[in-house]
């Protein structure tokens, strides 16, 4: 098939590690100690550290009064009149008197207001928190505790007293702790908290928010539980109670739901018409709260209602530090979601509207407000306002995330390793609650990834005809293996924890028994030793003879392995002749080089892989660690022993080029005139060889020119002087943190034995090598390898 593409002709000369370092000028960075930073002092830098922890001193003098205070006191009104109902509301998820979730709306808001960074995000509360604090308050101060030794009745006061101690503590902590996390820069935890974990995640939330808000719906009193399996208890509870429902409250939340959810289907039919979209829980509220007053739905019905709301604010009450201990695991859990979700959110908006999450504006103030005008003077108002509607509010805003069951439908086509951590990461939630949940969540996720990197996908590599690019010899059918040259890949790069199932992978896709072989050459080698020690007996050679400067003793040994697995010594010939003077060491060398192996497989008669050099295709390597060290040496080692050289090629690292440059990651750019270029070799010089199956396809070197259709605006540049040349693994990803070669360096990887000779730019110049340089005959693996 033809392809459409535009021209492009490439000419460099093949490169080695060795030679790249030389031909870029390769340095090695040196790291800077960060901590000599942090204890220098200048204006500059205490003016940068004030701006920084008080975000409000940079924006505030800046702020366009003009351009956003009108926009500023409008989004004010409507996040007021949305925290509203659902501070009311979501009080009730965290077991604390409706009046606290006024609080929580007004003293969040104005802090980030202060301290926050991003223009976006309103700070208030929130279903999933609430929740989890709720687990806590009514695990640490059930009803039971307070029951009435009178008539058995729980002591409401007291209760909720006690209540609003345990989460005013927890909060101090959780505060403590996210101080913390951002002091140590702990953002960095958002990237273990993968997307189907977190929405896995709040779905189950929202499934213990539905469960917990049941009791509300049918007037229930049901008893309090936490920890693991405490849902499925209140929802068996919740059936068995259900013949003692109150009536009136069931058709008040009944009732209430159906508002909320026609005035959302209208807000959404009329997006376009509205300037902001009807406040419908506002509405069903005050609506609720004047039927309730004038038709007496707690008296006349038995609908609970949510109560004296004190008017004003509560003076601050120091938190217990008797609770610290039971309160420091839920604290730390708390406030590690509660940061993830606000980091999220925060980088979402960031990256819609175009800025760094670090400044903010003053709608969240505004709105602060307007809430701490309710609590002053108007919250006294929704005293008859009955919670069954504040549970319908909370159960018809939990649609979006009850709409996230779909996301198993998606992910069954799309990727069932993320199913499995949606579903894990559930069904942990829903039976363990929402702190253990999380946990087994999270360490499920990593050591998933474990897994996926000690079972990567290894693959013989074979080149696509009349290019440079190698593929999965499985996967494309029109690749083919290099004669003589093996090219092997790994999708994951090694450690310790895939070191060895890499080895033993690479040994079985080659197609030869490595390990066997080498066995049978000791073996061979073994017998073949003692086979001299006793003809060296048998014909009693003095030992000053062998060992005189002036004498050199030759051995030809011509035993067939038949003969040598037979013990059959006499039918073996050996044939012994003493020499006079050595020649001069030159010619000496000359007549060794052109001697032949005598421990090879060959003259050992042992059958030959039908490679002469294996190729390691590292472009997956990211770090390197001892383990790796160690295997890269021993698969050296091996297949040096069967007589096959090992090359490795297309280190991440390998160009030393931005990851940016070029058309591609991994690629770097140069004139084709710099010192060392060479013209474009022909095939003959090259070594090249025809593919099989394929006449007319050849391995080619990196003087490449590839027939493709057309041009434009994005030719590369002239260069005066010269053309444009380049270097990389197109294979390759973009360049990690720490290089390659210099991990392997440190690591004292390369030697005599392995150099950076043996690693190469990219795998086609490890593999042109290759076939210039096939290992017939043994020779210093230094030499094999010099251009």
């Amino acid at each position: 098939m033809e392809l459409r593409r535009r021209d492009y002709h490439v000419e460099r000369p093949l490169l080695n590690q060795e030679q790249l370092e030389e031909l870029g000028s390769r340095s090695s960075a040196t790291g800077t100690l960060q901590w000599r930073t942090w204890f220098r002092c200048s204006h500059a830098r205490a003016q940068a550290l004030l701006l920084q922890y008080f975000p409000v001193l940079a924006w505030l003098p800046q702020y366009p009064v003009r351009d956003w205070l009108l926009g500023d006191l409008l989004s004010g009104l409507s996040v007021a009149i949305m925290q509203l109902p659902q501070g009311l509301a979501y009080a009730l998820l965290a077991g604390l008197p409706p009046v606290f979730g006024l609080y929580s709306s007004f003293y969040p808001v104005f802090i980030y207001f202060l301290f926050g960074t991003s223009r976006h995000i309103s700070v208030g509360t929130f279903a999933v928190m609430s929740v989890m604090v709720g687990s806590v308050t009514e695990s640490l101060a059930p009803d039971e505790a307070f029951l009435q030794a009178s008539n058995s009745t729980v002591d409401v006061a007291a209760r909720d007293a006690a209540r609003v101690q345990v989460a005013s503590t927890l909060s101090v902590l959780v505060g403590l702790f996210q101080v913390g996390l951002g002091l140590v820069h702990f953002g960095f935890v958002v990237t273990y908290l993968s997307e189907p974990l977190v929405r896995a995640y709040t779905t189950a939330a929202s499934v213990q928010v539905f469960v917990s808000q049941l009791k509300y719906v049918f007037g229930l009193h049901l008893s309090s539980r936490s920890g693991p399996l405490s849902l499925i208890y209140t929802v068996l509870e919740v059936c068995w109670k259900l013949p003692q429902t109150v009536v009136g409250t069931m058709v008040t939340a009944v009732v209430a739901g159906v508002v909320l959810v026609l005035v959302k289907l209208l807000n959404d039919k009329l997006r376009r018409q509205l300037p902001m979209p009807l406040p419908g829980e506002l509405l069903t509220l005050i609506g609720a709260t004047g039927i309730s007053y004038g038709v007496g739905l707690q008296h006349r019905f038995g609908v609970d209602v949510v109560g004296k709301i004190p008017a004003g604010l509560v003076p601050p009450v120091a938190p217990s530090p008797q609770l610290f201990a039971r309160l420091v695991g839920n604290a730390f859990a708390i406030a590690v979601v509660g940061f993830a979700i606000a980091i999220s959110l925060g980088k979402i908006f960031a990256l819609r509207h175009g800025y760094r999450v670090d400044s903010n504006q003053v709608a969240g103030a505004i709105s602060s407000l307007f809430i701490l005008i309710i609590i002053v003077k108007l919250g006294e108002l929704f005293q008859d306002l009955p919670k069954a509607v504040l549970a319908a509010a909370i159960i018809v805003n939990l649609k979006g995330m009850l709409m996230q069951f779909t996301d198993i439908r998606s992910l069954w086509k799309a990727n069932r390793v993320d199913l499995l951590i949606w579903l894990v990461t559930f069904v942990a939630t829903i039976l363990l609650n929402l702190d253990l949940g999380l946990a087994v969540a999270v360490v499920f996720s990593l050591l998933l990834v474990v897994v996926r990197t000690q079972l990567p996908h290894y693959s013989v590599l074979g080149q696509v005809p009349d290019t440079d690019i190698y593929r999965d010899v499985a996967e494309y059918s029109e690749a083919r293996e290099v004669p003589g040259v093996k090219v092997f890949r790994s999708s994951a790069t090694m450690y310790f924890a895939n070191a060895e199932l890499y080895s033993d992978t690479l040994k079985q896709r080659c197609g030869v028994n490595v390990d066997h072989l080498i066995s049978q050459k000791k073996k061979l080698l073994r017998k073949r030793e003692l086979k001299l020690k006793r003809l060296h007996k048998e014909n009693k050679l003095p030992k000053q003879a062998a060992a005189s400067k002036g004498t050199s003793i030759s051995i030809n040994v011509n035993t067939s392995v038949t003969d040598i697995e037979s013990n059959d010594v006499e039918g073996s010939k050996a044939k012994v002749s003493a020499g006079t003077e050595l020649e001069d060491t030159a010619a000496r060398g000359q007549e060794d080089a052109k001697a032949p192996d005598m421990s090879s497989l060959k003259t050992l008669g042992l059958p030959q892989p039908d490679f002469h050099s294996l190729i390691l295709d590292l472009s997956s390597l990211s770090f390197v660690d001892t383990v790796c060290l160690k295997s890269l040496k021993n698969i050296f080692r091996d297949f040096r022993e069967i007589d096959v050289e090992v090359y490795m090629a297309a280190c991440h690292c390998a160009c030393g080029a931005d990851s940016k440059s070029g058309p591609g990651r991994g690629w770097g750019f140069w004139p084709r005139n710099l010192p060392g270029s060479t013209r474009k070799k022909s095939l003959s010089e090259t070594g090249g060889q025809r593919c099989p199956g394929r006449e007319g396809s050849r391995v080619k070197s990196w003087g490449l020119a590839i027939s493709l259709r057309g041009g434009g605006q994005d030719d590369i540049p002239p260069v005066p002087g010269g053309s444009w040349g380049f270097c990389g693994s197109g294979e390759t990803n973009s360049l990690p943190t720490a290089p390659v070669v210099t991990q392997l360096e440190v690591g004292h990887f390369f030697d005599a034995s392995i150099t950076k000779q043996h690693l190469f730019a990219s795998v086609h110049d490890a593999v042109i090598f290759a076939l210039q340089h096939p290992r017939s005959s043994p020779v210093n693996p230094v030499l094999v390898t010099k251009l």
